[in-house]
Formats: C-alpha cells, structure tokens, sequence
C-alpha cells in the first residue's frame, strides 16, 4: 500500500482525511499561491496542483508515494473569494453572502508514481450553500472570535457560522475542505490496496 503525504497544513483537512481511516504523514505546501484564472473550479485544480507538486518535488525518495494538495473558495456573483486579508476583508465577504446562496469549490490534486511513470490526477468538487440575513452585529461577533480570517469566504461551516447556513446541496465535506468520498474513490482508483483501509 502506497503511503499518503498531505500536502497541507490545514488542520481541518487533516481531521477530514483520518475519515478514510488510514496513515498519512503531514508536509504542508510553503509556495506563493499564483491564481491563473477567474473561473473557480480552474482556480482551485491549478492551486491544489501548485501545492502537491511542491512537496513532490523535494520528496528525495518518490516511490510508493500518493501526495494530495487541496485548495478551496467560495464563489459569488462571479467573484472569488479567497482568505481575507483582515477584519474588514472578512466583513465584506460576510455581507456578500448574508441572505443569498453561493457556492464552495474545492480542487484536489493527487500524485503518484507508476510504473517510473508520474501520474497526476486534478479533480473538484462544487458545493451550494445558502446563508440566512445577517445582522451588522451578527457580522462583528463571529469576526470577534477570529474565526473567519483563516477560511476561504470568511467562514467555517463546521465553527460558529454554522447557525448562518439555511441549506446546502452537496458535500458538506466539501465545504470544510476535502470531499472525503470523491477523495477515497479516487485514491483507490490509484491504489487498489486502499479499500483493506488502516495500515
């Protein structure tokens, strides 16, 4: 069985990958991020794969190795929202999406080695989420906590905006970070060994 290097330092997507109950090891990605579209889904394969290939490429010994580099935003009224940069970043993300429904994208890369070959797989996933109205002071205290300012659009669904969501149509998982079953589907697809999970 292949072992599995993640390629982020995202600790949600490290809880979010021991769901497929197996060993990986943790080597985050330290790159600039270098959008090269405006268009979500492209924005995420194109970074989830800069951040697999980062760490793949200083890995001194490749072989029997399967890395994952994931990337997530949100998207609304054709724009891409990202981390914000401060407090106020976070405010106008939040009122953007207070009242309306936007959509989480998350890309995944996966990276291997077959046969001397380099195998790389870019997939996403899109999931629809819609918010309640949001009072200013709503705003501010879920600011306050300091919750939004290391998520893409502001927000964590699995944290304190959890009361804000009014439906979702897709993978919750997706919205946290990593699609957890598209991901296990498609790490099996590589290495068949994956479905005796737990080495």
């Amino acid at each position: 069985m292949k072992k599995i290097i993640l390629a982020s330092a995202s600790p949600r997507r490290r809880e979010l990958l021991t769901l497929i109950d197996m060993n990986f090891e943790v080597i985050p990605s330290k790159g600039r991020e270098i959008m090269i579209s405006n268009i979500p889904e492209n924005v995420v394969s194109a970074l989830s794969e800069q951040k697999a290939y980062e760490v793949w490429s200083c890995l001194p010994d490749r072989r029997d190795l399967i890395v994952i580099g994931a990337d997530t935003v949100v998207s609304i009224d054709g724009k891409i929202l990202g981390k914000p940069k401060d407090n106020e970043d976070a405010y106008s993300m939040l009122s953007m999406l207070s009242g309306r429904e936007h959509e989480v994208f998350t890309g995944v890369t996966l990276i291997t080695l077959e046969r001397g070959e380099e195998i790389i797989k870019t997939f996403y996933e899109s999931t629809k989420v819609t918010f309640m109205t949001l009072t200013d002071e709503e705003i501010l205290d879920y600011i306050a906590s300091g919750e939004p300012l290391d998520k893409a659009g502001a927000y964590g669904i699995q944290d304190g905006s959890a009361k804000f969501v009014t439906g979702i149509n897709g993978d919750y998982y997706n919205v946290v970070g990593l699609p957890v079953c598209r991901l296990y589907r498609e790490l099996k697809s590589i290495d068949a060994n994956l479905t005796n999970v737990g080495f």
